[in-house]
């Protein structure tokens, strides 16, 4: 079927496209929008309107089709044709229109907005800039530092934004087609295409500034300066060459590396939240309730006031209760002087979080998530409680990080109702949310986690159960080969800089100060030895034991001036680290940063294999979206199975082998999955268990 329809309505020429969920400009949109046109020339109307059924206008291109030979229509043709129609063409946004959207609204003469809908050029954050115009018309409508902004950040604006920067020339209540036909009749409208318009005068000092927006903001990707350099040419060239130089720097970024590994990113966390086979109605989760007043009890049960679902923080201890809450009120006041929230959004948040001290009074909840110490004994008796006093069907939920959760769901009779959440810290503030599946948990519990992911606002990863499920798991090779590295030779320093430079938000060492050295200490005192290797901790353990135990002590690895969280190298550390290389036989030696960022990055490789293979991790792309966005991995590299195919698996395996060649197989002995895949052929990132 014809994905564009016309007809002519008094006087106005409609065309309407209808491809859903999101009305992507696929080649079907593209041929139909370009007939529709050439009819609008035809009619005889005074003006056409160009709009689209569903929930939204044209979100943007169909990125399915990146990559593979183009087909006619290009959206440039398209949006030229817009342009040079000989009645004035007016887009009547609804939803979003973003990307190639906003660009064919850029074609058109007139931009008429809904209130509710948002509009912008999100390309940076698929690796490309925007290819059909969009840099070239915008600095032509609004002011050179707001298209800058919109176009490099890739931020949507509001439709009231969009107002008052002259972007949209009329927002309007309900909906959009009726707004747009009579804004259509309001009065005389003619012609005025963007592209006929002198090019907009340079601004040294904004683009400068942009240009260290993007390098600090947005470090290590390539898309935001091109981007720039694309805006740049709208200012020195006409119309036709500055249209001519941003495709040239579209069609090279869209074939490159970090778009590759963004918009594989893009399609991998879409694919995580859908399991295969799950065929039950989800389980409501109307009431929440969270055990546990720390930190993280405090940060998830936010994240439940931000998504508008009641909440009921638990704590036996009162002044734990009190500094909970407490902390919950600074989350929601913080909001409120920033301007994320009005007073009253503030006052219905604050209505939904109650405190409470007993079992009795979770009676009614529909949900509740234990987030006490990470203790198995500890939370053994917390859900045997809970089994207790929880209505029947209300599901059972542990946030913890590395332990057994089939253990866990023992204790209880209802095995079924129990999983785990594991939310990441800042609990209201991180996306990952990692959903683990025990032996017994239904597929109504797993369906009701998945939904609530969504209400929370959260990315979801589905784990099965296994020691430290995706995440941990992996990050003890990450963490175990820093500590090694210092040992052998590399400064605290050196290792951070070369895997901050690789595109890490902060070092391995900087992290263990912010998260204090002290957590690590006290879950190693508790764990198997086979599940880490003591030598590369000894140096975190003896900090602890002499009181250094990071940022809130002012020193750890580093020291810490005071009120100040800058690191600082400290020769006590440097001299501990020489007496602790000492008593393990280890002669120092100097090593570069390739070497430190192999050591660290294929440790995460080569243990998601194995992950991968015992079925803890559903499939490649699952780990790399627990990874992009539970530990800051660099986005535009894809996660580290995406970035290890990218790299070349046979490659990486003769690497790993060349580790276990040097350091012993304990650590390196290279999982059988990567061996097969870099033997037979095959990717990690598309493999599924």
């Amino acid at each position: 079927m014809n994905p564009v329809a016309t007809r002519l309505d008094d006087g106005v020429f409609v065309i309407i496209a209808d491809n859903p969920p999101v009305n992507a400009l696929s080649q079907a949109v593209r041929d139909g929008l370009m007939r529709a046109i050439g009819a609008a020339a035809d009619s005889g109307a005074a003006c056409a309107v160009i709009a689209c059924a569903g929930r939204t206008f044209f979100s943007g291109a169909d990125i399915t089709e990146f990559g593979k030979p183009p087909k006619a229509p290009s959206l440039p043709e398209v949006i030229d044709a817009i342009e040079a129609c000989p009645i004035p063409v007016i887009a009547a946004i609804h939803g979003a229109a973003l990307g190639g959207g906003l660009e064919v609204a850029l074609g058109c003469d007139y931009r008429m907005m809904v209130s509710s809908a948002r509009a912008g050029l999100p390309e940076v954050t698929l690796g490309i800039i925007p290819g059909a115009g969009g840099t070239q018309r915008l600095p032509r409508l609004i002011a050179l530092s707001e298209a800058l902004e919109m176009i490099v950040t890739g931020k949507p604006v509001s439709a009231a934004r969009a107002l008052e920067t002259g972007l949209a020339d009329h927002v309007a209540e309900g909906e959009a087609l009726a707004a747009a036909l009579a804004f259509a009749r309001s009065g005389k409208l003619e012609k005025r295409p963007l592209g006929a318009r002198p090019s907009p005068a340079a601004d040294d000092k904004a683009f400068a500034a942009w240009r260290g927006h993007a390098e600090t903001r947005m470090r290590g990707q390539i898309a935001p300066q091109r981007a720039i350099d694309a805006v740049q040419a709208a200012c020195a060239l006409g119309t036709p060459d500055g249209l001519a130089k941003e495709r040239e720097i579209f069609l090279d970024l869209v074939t490159g590396a970090q778009s590759r590994a963004l918009r594989y990113a893009f399609f991998a966390e879409r694919a995580a939240s859908k399991i295969a086979g799950l065929a039950a109605e989800p389980l409501p989760l109307d009431r929440a309730a969270v055990i546990g007043a720390g930190t993280m009890g405090a940060g998830i049960a936010a994240a439940f006031m931000n998504a508008g679902i009641p909440v009921a923080l638990f704590d036996q201890n009162p002044e734990a209760l009190a500094a909970g809450l407490a902390r919950i009120a600074a989350i929601r006041d913080g909001d409120l002087a920033k301007g994320r929230i009005g007073e009253a959004e503030h006052s219905r948040r604050a209505g939904l979080v109650s405190g409470v001290s007993g079992y009795d009074e979770l009676k009614g909840v529909d949900l509740v998530i234990e987030a006490v110490f990470e203790d198995m004994d500890v939370k053994k008796a917390v859900f045997a409680e809970l089994d207790k006093a929880v209505k029947p069907g209300a599901i059972l939920a542990t946030n913890t990080s590395y332990l057994d959760v089939n253990e866990i769901a023992s204790v209880t009779g209802r095995p079924g109702s129990v999983l785990g959440l594991h939310f990441f810290s800042p609990a209201h503030i991180m996306r990952l949310l990692e959903i683990v599946q025990a032996d017994r948990t239904s597929d109504a519990a797993l369906a009701a986690a998945l939904t609530l992911a969504k209400r929370l606002g959260k990315t979801p990863v589905v784990a099965r159960v296994g020691h430290g499920f995706i995440g941990n798991r992996m990050l003890s090779g990450y963490g175990r080969e820093a500590g090694l590295l210092a040992i052998e030779g590399a400064s605290p320093q050196d290792i951070d800089a070369a895997l901050y430079d690789f595109g890490m938000p902060m070092g391995p060492f900087a992290m263990a100060d912010m998260a204090g050295l002290d957590i690590g200490y006290s879950m190693r005192r508790k764990l198997d030895p086979s599940h880490y290797e003591p030598r590369a901790t000894a140096l975190h353990d003896r900090l602890v034991e002499m009181g250094r135990k990071g940022q809130k002590t002012g020193a750890g690895i580093y020291a810490y001036a005071p009120g100040s969280r800058a690191p600082k190298p400290d020769p006590e550390v440097e001299a501990l680290i020489e007496q602790i290389a000492a008593e393990q036989g280890v002669k120092r030696r100097r090593i570069g940063a390739d070497e430190i960022v192999d050591r660290c990055i294929l440790a995460l490789v080569n243990e998601g294999a194995k992950v991968l293979a015992e079925g803890v991790a559903r499939s490649g792309s699952d780990i790399d979206v627990v990874y992009l966005h539970g530990y800051g991995f660099p986005r535009w590299r894809g996660g580290p199975m995406f970035h290890a195919d990218e790299r070349g698996l046979k490659e990486v395996l003769a690497r790993i082998e060349s580790f276990a060649a040097a350091h012993g197989p304990r650590w390196w002995a290279p999982a059988p999955l990567l061996t097969e895949l870099a033997t037979k052929g095959g990717r990690l990132s598309e493999y599924s268990s």
